[in-house]
């Protein structure tokens, strides 16, 4: 059976200290960062190696998103902790890093009629009007796929890269058993 090429668009993880945050403190002493409580209570740091955003938050809460991989996600959540050590705010030395989110892309060779798919598949929401592309929900892994008539098929809410696959697997039987050839694109 040929294997998905599975693109990582994006990772997000986070952690909690379990500390509060002095995002004032932060704001004041830290660069590329961006801080307005009355629109948003959390505070924005963006770092360029790893190329990630993280959101930091009062109660010690640190989203982090942006990166390629799992393992640039991790790198890029140590730096951010380590910059809100040298600004002289008292973390743990350990804390657990999590993922929270992975998005996908792969691409079948097709050209998909959308509309049908909708229409066979349970699960599946097809409103052109609103959005070019089918949503499909599975629970196991609990996941949601974007497909476009192009045959690109996005993959969100997986927390670990063999979900991603394994989930790939499981919506090409599925589109299979309505009667689409399914051929991932390896390139």
């Amino acid at each position: 059976m040929a294997e998905f090429k599975i693109k990582i668009e994006n990772v997000v993880a986070f952690t909690t200290l379990g500390v509060p945050i002095s995002l004032n403190k932060l704001v004041s002493s830290v660069e590329n960062t961006e801080y307005e409580p009355e629109q948003f209570p959390g505070l924005v740091y963006r770092i360029n190696n790893p190329r990630a955003a993280a959101l930091l938050f009062s109660s010690g809460k640190i989203v982090c998103t942006g990166t390629k991989s799992i393992e640039k996600a991790k790198e890029a959540m140590s730096k951010v902790v380590e910059r809100i050590k040298r600004a002289g705010i008292k973390v743990p030395d350990k804390y657990p890093i999590d993922v929270e989110n992975i998005v996908a892309s792969a691409k079948i060779k097709a050209e998909l009629n959308l509309e049908d798919i909708a229409f066979s598949l349970e699960n599946a929401e097809y409103e052109p009007e609103q959005f070019p592309g089918l949503v499909y929900r599975i629970n196991d892994p609990r996941v949601a796929f974007l497909l476009f008539s192009s045959g690109k098929i996005i993959c969100t809410g997986a927390h670990r890269i063999k979900d991603v696959q394994r989930a790939l697997n499981k919506f090409k039987e599925k589109l299979e058993e309505i009667g689409i050839k399914v051929t991932p694109v390896s390139d």
